[in-house]
């Protein structure tokens, strides 16, 4: 009898803890991870030729790093891990008894398909950023704040000279810092956040020290570089003309309007922008998961209401790495007892649940301070692209409600084509619904991303044989 088998899918914090926690009581791991190396978005390396001398000083989790990947390392070395890179997952397919099979497309191109055989399922698959538009948010030099980090830590290389960090979110902290700490001069950091947001809940805040200390040490990293904080402030428009030379920013007044005396230009060639994360649920939509708003549904034991599925880290909730860690421990030891045939002990992780509850209320109330500002879709113009893909404006959006009687996104997308390019919504599908006036609905996508037919024509082949 064949050892039982887990597919970890996605090889960040969530991943890596699930996957050693698995590994270490008996199970066998496929990692399934669309990256050149391990480690997610929150422990991106630096290419190997690039030779970095300290990529170290681009983390301040090093140590933490250190221990997964070693751990993963050993586990590699011993047979008790498998871990796949430049694997794209499409795909997870039930296949009753017999269990799963995750489909991924390899490398770059993308066009060769791969599988993997599983008993069990740890959807680790992590979040992306929410993007809103804006007057000139389509011009060289606008990056979205995770993406000017990524090319960081990544690339070892600045999105530019001259930076503006703005929009909301404990996200703008970091990279503000880090760009300034790497030599770009960071004119402000633009967050629509109320101040008084942090007094009110200030309990939730002070229950977690360290995060308290954490911000704090970032916001003296910008003090000493000299960086202009500008809080409860907005950008307004972006100017240029073959590329990004200027950003207008203005207060809030407390409704989240913009107060017109309030405006001022800054001149810069890079505007780094974020509004927060949004969990990426495609897999878990296509397995029939529930999902509760944006967030995948997972129980004590980060189980899915799926059988054989479990979730764990940002798919579950954006909630950092550290919950991230707790979440994927939790499934890790959950899963080796299930697929052993035993009844899992939470005495086991007694400890990450004690910390999985306290990062949840935590940033349930850095999710209620960080909020964008209510009226943002009032400063869009009718001009402003709003669904890139498609070339759709605003007002093309606004007309589908305000003349054709559209009352949700999903007729919007079908009288406007917004939603329906290359990204299927995934970037566009926040900004549409804030312009058009309606919910954020949740849009149940049969594969996670693009697949040639070819590919999918093998698949069936494959099926019927």
């Amino acid at each position: 009898m064949s050892e039982p088998t887990l597919a970890v899918i996605g090889a960040g914090p969530a991943g890596l803890a699930a996957a050693l926690a698995a590994a270490a009581r008996g199970i066998h791991v496929v990692l399934v991870d669309s990256a050149p190396a391990a480690g997610g978005q929150f422990y991106r390396q630096p290419a190997p030729g690039l030779g970095a001398r300290r990529p170290q000083a681009l983390h301040h989790q090093w140590h933490t790093w250190d221990r997964l990947r070693d751990g993963l390392g050993g586990h590699v070395r011993a047979g008790r891990v498998r871990h796949l890179t430049d694997h794209h997952v499409w795909f997870v397919e039930r296949r009753g008894a017999a269990g799963f099979t995750v489909h991924a497309l390899l490398g770059a191109e993308q066009e060769e398909p791969a599988e993997v055989r599983a008993d069990a399922v740890l959807l680790a698959t992590g979040g992306y950023e929410k993007v809103l538009p804006f007057p000139g948010w389509t011009l060289p030099g606008v990056v979205t704040a995770g993406g000017a980090q990524a090319m960081l830590k990544g690339g070892l290389v600045l999105p530019g000279r001259t930076v503006v960090v703005a929009g909301t979110g404990p996200l703008l902290l970091p990279v503000a810092a880090g760009l300034a700490t790497a030599g770009a001069t960071v004119a402000a950091l633009v967050d629509s956040a109320d101040p008084t947001g942090f007094v009110r809940r200030s309990l939730a805040l002070a229950a977690q020290p360290g995060k308290v200390v954490e911000g704090a040490l970032y916001a003296g990293q910008l003090a000493r570089h000299r960086v202009r904080t500008l809080l409860h402030h907005t950008v307004v428009e972006a100017h240029g003309t073959e590329r990004l030379e200027a950003v207008t920013v203005a207060a809030l007044d407390r409704d989240g309007r913009v107060r017109p005396d309030t405006r001022r230009r800054l001149d810069c060639d890079t505007l780094a922008v974020g509004h927060g994360m949004l969990p990426h649920t495609d897999l878990a939509d296509a397995l029939g998961c529930r999902v509760d708003g944006t967030d995948v549904y997972a129980d004590d034991e980060q189980r899915t209401d799926v059988p054989g599925v479990w979730a764990a880290g940002e798919t579950t909730g954006i909630g950092g790495s550290a919950l991230a860690l707790a979440e994927g421990h939790i499934a890790g030891c959950s899963i080796a007892a299930r697929l052993a045939g035993r009844e899992p002990d939470p005495r086991g992780w007694a400890a990450a649940a004690r910390t999985r509850k306290r990062l949840r209320a935590f940033f349930a109330a850095v999710d209620a301070v960080y909020a964008p500002p209510a009226h943002w879709a009032e400063q869009v113009t009718d001009e402003t692209v709003v669904c890139r893909c498609e070339e759709v404006s605003a007002g093309a959006v606004r007309e589908a409600v305000r003349e054709l009687g559209a009352g949700d996104l999903r007729t919007v997308k079908l009288l406007t084509r917004a939603g329906m390019g290359w990204c299927q919504g995934r970037m566009c599908g926040p900004g549409v619904a804030g312009v058009a006036g309606c919910a954020e609905t949740a849009v149940r996508r049969p594969f996670a991303r693009p697949v040639p037919l070819g590919v999918l024509a093998r698949a069936g082949e494959n099926e019927s044989r």
